[in-house]
């Protein structure tokens, strides 16, 4: 076919394109162009074609007043060389105006200090939701915030723990969420120290060894033989108590009259099995430690997801019967979500974890505040990755809330998030929470 059928078919060639390249086809899109001001250098230089003018240096519109201008931390003072008295607070306050992720590091400060900072008598009482006793002002301002915080496995792999540990210690967080690993691996460090390596060492030489690598961490083999040494007999002697409620409970039903309740049977639950490790552990480095002590609950619906689901596994061969009941915790976490004033939740890691806590807020109509700390990304549509944002769309956060998402290694931003937040006049917090309750 020649040329001119191709062109009468709507189709062009390459010599056709070309050719129409020496005509102005672009007219109609430059008719279309933003007029530009004449008092711009660029525009009123007669040797910038009008066209390029306007398409490079066409006006932009005026920045709404109060707009935060760019800029980062300057390690001197008028050209001084002092440095703030206070340095990490400076720097950690700068972010605000970096951009990029240390911004949203600041939001994320802003969203965790006034989760802690919220009182039910910040706002109008509500007689309807609330009844008479939260009427007045002193009784509104002792209902503060519930607290959910979640995080995977990693965290207490590395030396993030010392902090999560702090938290707990102090009974500044009120649910935690995590997972298998999360809990083992915080009694594990109790026996055996995890070592220091890098990313680049050899799986096969190390499984050779007997040295297992998480990251640039290095667990040996015998952390997990020390532990497994002292859960065993404790599996035991849950197991035997377990038997023991159960023919108490089988008495108290057969003995039960017309009309009366049957009375509760006790099962083993993750988070009750979790509490018993914190107690019989005793040792104060101990996240789960401090959990029993200050009765916190620890959630774990995949505590079978790791070593200890390796215990009960050998421990299902020896002697059958020992239950572990999720349905229990389920109900637990829920009603702790349900029956709360305010919630705020603190995610770091994605997975179980996140999601876990983010559905128990979806009991309630979602979480008042929010703060997610991960590398996950939502172009594949994993929940571990999706923003706070989907959530909304879930009920999982509340429609006027303003969650804040940082993409970031948490080992890196989560020290200096909790050195602005819940470092800060500990004792001070301490003191003005003694009294005060989630859920009156």
């Amino acid at each position: 076919m020649t040329s001119d059928n191709q062109s009468n078919n709507g189709e062009r060639t390459l010599v056709d394109i070309l050719d129409a390249s020496k005509k102005d086809v672009n007219a109609p899109l430059l008719k279309m162009a933003l007029p530009t001001d004449p008092s711009l250098s660029g525009t009123s230089n007669a040797h910038i074609p009008s066209v390029i003018a306007s398409a490079v240096l066409g006006e932009s519109a005026n920045m709404p007043e109060g707009t935060p201008t760019c800029h980062g931390h300057d390690f001197s003072v008028d050209g001084d060389e002092n440095l703030s008295t206070n340095l990490l607070d400076s720097i950690v306050n700068s972010m605000r105006t970096t951009g990029f992720q240390a911004t949203n590091v600041a939001l994320a400060v802003d969203e965790i200090r006034a989760m802690r900072e919220w009182r039910l008598s910040d706002k109008p009482h509500d007689p309807i939701l609330e009844g008479d006793d939260l009427e007045s002002m002193e009784a509104r301002s002792k209902v503060r915030c519930r607290i959910f915080f979640a995080y995977t496995s990693n965290q207490i792999s590395c030396g993030q723990r010392e902090i999560i540990r702090y938290l707990v210690q102090n009974s500044m967080v009120d649910v935690i969420v995590s997972t298998a690993g999360g809990i083992e691996e915080d009694l594990i460090k109790c026996f055996e120290p995890t070592y220091m390596g890098n990313f680049k060492l050899p799986g096969k030489e190390l499984r050779k060894k007997g040295i297992n690598r998480i990251g640039n961490l290095l667990i040996p083999n015998k952390n997990y033989c020390k532990f497994e040494d002292w859960l065993a007999p404790l599996i035991d002697k849950m197991h035997d108590e377990q038997d023991e409620k159960d023919k108490e409970w089988a008495q108290k039903m057969a003995s039960l009259k017309d009309k009366e309740d049957p009375p509760e049977r006790f099962v083993w639950t993750p988070s009750k099995m979790i509490k018993r490790l914190g107690h019989e552990i005793d040792d104060k480095s101990s996240v789960l430690y401090w959990a029993a002590k200050n009765d916190i609950p620890i959630f774990c619906p995949a505590l079978t997801d790791g070593s200890i689901g390796d215990m009960l596994y050998f421990h299902s061969y020896k002697r059958a019967g020992f239950v572990l009941d999720i349905n229990e915790d389920i109900r637990m976490i829920n009603d702790l979500a349900v029956r709360s004033h305010c919630t705020g939740q603190i995610i770091i890691g994605g997975g179980l974890v996140k999601h876990h806590t983010c559905n128990a807020n979806l009991m309630r109509n979602g979480a008042n505040y929010s703060v997610y700390i991960n590398t996950g990304q939502e172009f594949d549509g994993s929940d571990s990755g999706a923003s706070p944002d989907e959530a909304v769309s879930w009920g999982k956060i509340r429609l006027n809330a303003n969650p804040v998402k940082v993409c970031a290694d948490a080992s890196i931003v989560w020290p200096l998030i909790v050195s602005q937040t819940f470092a800060k006049d500990a004792e001070g917090w301490k003191d003005k929470n003694k009294d005060s309750t989630c859920w009156p």
